[in-house]
């Protein structure tokens, strides 16, 4: 099996209202799925490009409907494992009606919660020019951090290339872990890709040279400012370093959730075919505002519709 990209974390299934109303008020749901990784597969899986997800899910109709729907659009998801004792997780959405839009997890003990180096055995990974992993998978258990540091180190021996997304999530863990485990993570990373919110949250950086400052490893640094614009700072053989800027499109948001996941997507694609900074910079605004128009994760056309069900 080749791939050009092996995206590594986990999938759960999605619920949030059918119409623009909080979820204490819906009568009617949508149900479908959505995780970081899997986003960023199944976008580019839309883009031409061979593109896998590994994880495990439960041996349950959640896992079945990730598996369904991603193989659908076109992800290989043949390296997932089924897991009969453990469940596929769950989150929630509460859409933004001026209160702010909330993510409710469920997802402690999940099947994906499993994941360990050992995993990575079964995977192609000499056949596999790229891994695309983030701080999400790093955070959900001690096994999940270690798969995601074994990952990174091993590229180093075997030749593939690591983007690593620092998407930090409050939920899972504080800053006082999450900080230093994240920087050190993204430090061995060749592509990292951090929003500046999260930098100044995590590392008390309040601009892109700072972030620069603190991480000169990775080839290729991507801070994200929001609304503002996408710097990337891109690190030669011989240590030069040349910082390139995009400013972000402007969008009437919907729904932010998977804006991050979609720029990444689109950056990566950019990279992967050779796209000059400023040109992937561009790609990656382009896929975020698409999603940013729409409560979808995923561009329509492809795979199966989300399917309503009336709530008990």
């Amino acid at each position: 099996m080749t791939l050009d990209v092996l995206c590594v974390g986990e999938t759960m299934a999605v619920v949030t209202p059918a119409k623009a109303q909080p979820l204490s008020e819906a009568d009617e749901c949508l149900l479908g799925y959505g995780g970081a990784e899997a986003n960023v597969a199944a976008h580019l899986a839309e883009f031409g490009y061979r593109a896998g997800w590994a994880s495990r899910l439960g041996q349950d109709p959640f896992g079945d409907r990730i598996m369904e729907g991603l193989a659908a659009r076109g992800v290989d998801v043949s390296l997932v494992t089924r897991d009969s004792t453990a469940p596929t997780g769950v989150y929630f959405k509460d859409p933004d009606l001026g209160h702010g839009a909330r993510t409710l997890y469920y997802r402690a003990g999940s099947a994906a919660s499993a994941m360990a180096p050992e995993d990575s055995g079964a995977w192609p990974l000499e056949q596999t020019g790229w891994i695309h992993t983030s701080g999400i998978n790093a955070a959900l258990s001690a096994s999940c951090s270690a798969l995601t540091e074994h990952l990174l180190t091993h590229a180093r021996a075997t030749g593939y290339k690591v983007s690593f997304d620092v998407n930090y999530r409050p939920a899972l863990w504080g800053v006082g872990a999450a900080g230093p485990r994240l920087l050190e993570l993204a430090a061995s990373a060749t592509v990292v890709l951090v929003g500046l919110d999260e930098a100044e949250t995590l590392w008390g950086c309040t601009t892109a040279e700072q972030v620069s400052a603190l991480l000169p490893g990775p080839r290729h640094l991507v801070i994200k400012d929001s609304a503002a614009e996408a710097v990337e700072f891109v690190r030669d053989q011989n240590g030069e370093e040349r910082a390139f800027r995009v400013p972000a499109h402007r969008v009437d948001v919907v729904e932010p959730v998977g804006a991050g996941d979609a720029f990444a997507a689109g950056y990566l694609a950019g990279l992967l075919r050779g796209d000059q900074p400023a040109d992937r910079l561009a790609l990656g605004h382009s896929f975020a505002a698409w999603t940013l128009g729409t409560r979808a994760d995923f561009r329509p056309g492809h795979g199966t519709r989300p399917r309503s069900y009336a709530t008990r």
